[in-house]
């Protein structure tokens, strides 16, 4: 009886653990060197790619950017000046849930975007006084983080990408694009 019962709860025992070794192996589809596909889209940034190695969990991804800002300065009157000098570099970030049922045999597909910068920006540091408001009207990015989560709140893959020119609206080459993941 009592070896049963033993066989009886080893085998789902087995697949509870194996499920969690799975989800310490996530890395990008594609290998080694697979890297995400990346969008300027003016104001904000997207991220594309697809995931392997997850176990059965819910599923959370953030995109953190770094990028240069194109800003302008308007004065009180309404009148608009040439755009900010050496505006400081801008950092936005967004993210994404995925529940475990949109995960296939370990796979899962996602886009995720920032958010788009706070503008007018408070305070406008780049323009003549603070009587002034400072608009942001473009973002360049130089860096990128993406940081997948499994269960949330359990880091399980961090890539870390730059791109070797600062980003312009629309599709960033792939050849400008180096990632390392951890």
């Amino acid at each position: 009886m009592r070896r049963t019962i033993v066989a009886l709860l080893v085998p789902p025992l087995l697949v509870l653990f194996a499920g969690t070794a799975l989800a310490s192996s996530v890395h990008l589809k594609g290998g080694p060197r697979a890297e995400p596909a990346f969008t300027d889209n003016g104001l904000t940034l997207s991220a594309s790619s697809a995931l392997s190695g997850l176990g059965n969990g819910d599923v959370d991804i953030t995109l953190d950017a770094t990028a240069d800002t194109t800003s302008t300065c308007t004065n009180p009157a309404g009148a608009t000046q040439p755009p900010g000098q050496n505006p400081a570099p801008t950092d936005v970030t967004g993210g994404s849930s995925f529940p475990a049922t949109e995960i296939k045999n370990g796979t899962l597909p996602f886009q995720v975007d920032t958010n788009a910068p706070v503008t007018p920006i408070p305070g406008a540091p780049d323009c003549p006084n603070s009587r002034w408001s400072e608009d942001i009207t473009d973002l360049a990015f130089t860096s990128a983080t993406i940081t997948v989560e499994q269960p949330p709140g359990t880091v399980v893959l961090t890539v870390e990408c730059t791109f070797s020119e600062p980003t312009s609206d629309g599709a960033v080459p792939s050849g400008d694009v180096s990632c390392t993941s951890s």
